[in-house]
């Protein structure tokens, strides 16, 4: 006799790792799947290299990237949600970053017989690195070729000095280049079929988006000698072909390049330096930091206005002419840029830097090998394998879907290093390597913990800076000090562990609700079965957050289940240390992304 399962959803199944990687939300955010609590707690017990090393496993370049990420983890971070602030996760990886003793000994073993298979990676970026760091370790003759005197791409071209010093992208960089990378510097691919005629069995195409917009408005060629585009500027300033601009200057575009001009501006000779944009402020692009940032060393933003024309005088730029607008939205919540009908205005300027955007530039790509392009000259490539249609050849980085971070392109390396050990190997590219994960109990007696689990209510730790009247004047002073290991122990300490999971054993339970009773946040329930949308309206606190599932066990002798939302849990372990009977337990979840073959990890 087949009996009929009550109507319900069905017991959450602990052993796909995909539904406690996803409780760990900043883990989940980050593109690299970074193990953050991980680290963070071995900041906390300073043992800053395993931390480091943790970092450079998953995300290649955590100097870097304890800098200047655009940090995803952030906003994703649980303790957002019990104070206004999230840790301070990115730069509690420059903790690790400026600790850590050497980590040469550590290293993976670069085979002196290579399999015979050569790789080769156009542009010196993030993208292509990491592609190299995966492969070495597996015998791949790995070339990389770029165009400028050093490797670094745009971690190099457009991030200041004063953000991100030579040294420590220097320290980065040559750590993978001193692997056995054959470095080809100072030169420029003209063009993919002659590359193609060398015989490698796979090209990557880490290139970047190095074309910056430009801007049509009256006087844009009258007034060239001084209107430059923004990341072409910056890699000016960073080559030291450049070291002075005007008295009064204008940055055209609201994202981070646009703060980094500024802030560039202001180190080299500007002292009136405005950002104008023509949308709101709550939708500029730029980090709400980098803006901060800026303001803080005295730059001007004014959104809702529009250029109109430069305005010069015998081929001299004298100023910018900007129509004042606002932004009205219709019922699809579409933006339109409305004039307020008040006057333009002028503004004096000397140089204008603009930094609207930027474009991929495959002028050197044929048209004819196999590639297919799409109507913003972008390649058509598969977003898991990172595949182009000419079997042979990968994209990464920004040049594989437009401009987005360091992070999104380290990404896009182990992706495509995965694929392309598949390739040469001649084995179906879709047949990914699984992530390794495991749940380790924390159980230390009756009622204790091998982690700091007490939850309080602490504000975020503020970043020391620079005197500003010093910083403006250095052009390659590091204007972010860093924390100091007291304030990374204090910070790190505001990390709430998600990774260590409330693990629940419904056969030991006897539904004494003692765990209902003492969470402090009502996210455990015991109530009657029922679909998805029906429990997240019945538990004690509504369950809104549909991005985030809810843990549900199998029938208990009552008949009731257990509903937990893990968008409320705050993992302190009440709930383990209340039950009489061990039902609950803290067990702490270990999520590693695979790498390519995935033959050394730290």
């Amino acid at each position: 006799m087949n009996v009929q399962r009550p109507l319900g959803m069905r017991p959450t199944d602990i052993e796909d790792p995909q539904f406690f990687h996803k409780i760990v939300d900043c883990q989940w955010a980050c593109p690299t799947h970074t193990p953050v609590p991980e680290y963070i707690r071995l900041i906390a017990q300073r043992r800053y290299t395993e931390a480091y090393l943790i970092n450079w496993y998953s995300n290649v370049f955590p100097g870097v990237l304890g800098r200047t990420c655009d940090r995803p983890c952030e906003p994703a971070c649980r303790r957002g949600r019990v104070e206004d602030k999230p840790v301070a996760i990115c730069r509690l990886k420059r903790v690790a970053a400026d600790n850590a003793d050497s980590i040469d000994a550590y290293m993976p073993e670069i085979p002196a017989e290579k399999n015979g298979k050569r790789v080769v990676c156009v542009g010196g970026g993030p993208a292509s690195l990491t592609v190299a760091r995966d492969l070495l370790p597996l015998g791949y003759h790995v070339t990389v070729i770029e165009r400028d005197k050093q490797s670094g791409g745009m971690m190099r071209s457009q991030i200041p000095s004063f953000r991100l010093p030579d040294r420590v992208l220097d320290e980065e960089v040559d750590r993978i280049l001193d692997m056995g990378v054959e470095h080809r510097v100072g030169e420029s691919v003209s063009s993919m079929k002659a590359l193609l005629d060398e015989e490698y069995d796979a090209v990557f195409v880490g290139t970047g988006a190095p074309r910056g917009r430009d801007i049509d408005v009256p006087g844009r060629k009258e007034a060239a000698a001084n209107i430059h585009v923004g990341i072409e500027w910056l890699m000016s300033v960073s080559f030291d072909h450049l070291d002075a601009v005007g008295k009064r200057v204008i940055v055209l575009g609201g994202g981070n390049t646009a703060m980094d001009c500024c802030r560039t501006a202001k180190r080299i000779g500007g002292e009136d330096v405005k950002v104008i944009v023509r949308s709101p402020r709550e939708t500029m692009k730029a980090s709400p930091w980098e803006i901060e940032d800026a303001e803080g060393e005295d730059v001007d933003i004014w959104n809702n206005h529009v250029p109109l024309e430069f305005v010069h005088e015998d081929g001299r730029l004298t100023g910018m002419r900007f129509e004042k607008v606002r932004a009205e939205y219709d019922a699809d919540g579409k933006r339109s840029l409305v004039p307020t009908g008040e006057e333009p205005v002028l503004v004096p300027c000397d140089d204008v830097l603009v930094a609207i955007g930027q474009d991929n530039a495959f002028p050197w790509i044929e048209r004819d090998i196999g590639i297919d392009f799409n109507r913003w000259d972008l390649p058509d490539v598969d977003p898991v394998t990172m595949q182009s249609n000419n079997k042979r050849i990968f994209f990464g980085g920004d040049a594989a879907f437009g401009p987005e971070n360091i992070i999104r392109a380290v990404s896009h390396g182990h992706h495509a290093a995965i694929s392309i050990d598949l390739y040469c190997q001649g084995k179906d590219l879709t047949d990914r390597p699984p992530p390794q994960h495991n749940l380790i109990s924390q159980k230390m007696g009756m009622h204790q913990w091998s982690y700091h689990n007490s939850v309080s209510e602490v504000d975020r730790h503020i970043v020391p800076h620079a005197e500003k009247g010093i910083a403006l004047k250095d052009l390659h002073l590091e204007v972010e000090l860093g924390f100091d290991e007291q304030l990374g122990f204090d910070e790190a300490m505001r990390c709430l562990n998600c990774d260590v999971q409330t693990v629940f054993t419904g056969p030991k339970c006897i539904e004494c609700d003692a765990c209902v009773d003492i969470c402090p946040v009502d996210c455990l329930n015991f109530i009657a079965n029922g679909e998805e949308q029906d429990l997240r309206e019945r538990v004690r606190v509504p369950a809104t957050n549909t991005e985030q599932d809810l843990y549900v066990s199998d029938g208990l002798p009552t008949g009731r289940v257990m509903v937990k939302d893990e968008d409320l849990c705050l993992h302190c372990g009440l709930c383990a240390e209340r039950c009489p009977t061990n039902a609950w337990d803290m067990q702490k979840f270990t999520y590693i992304e695979a790498q390519a073959r995935d033959t050394w990890r730290p």
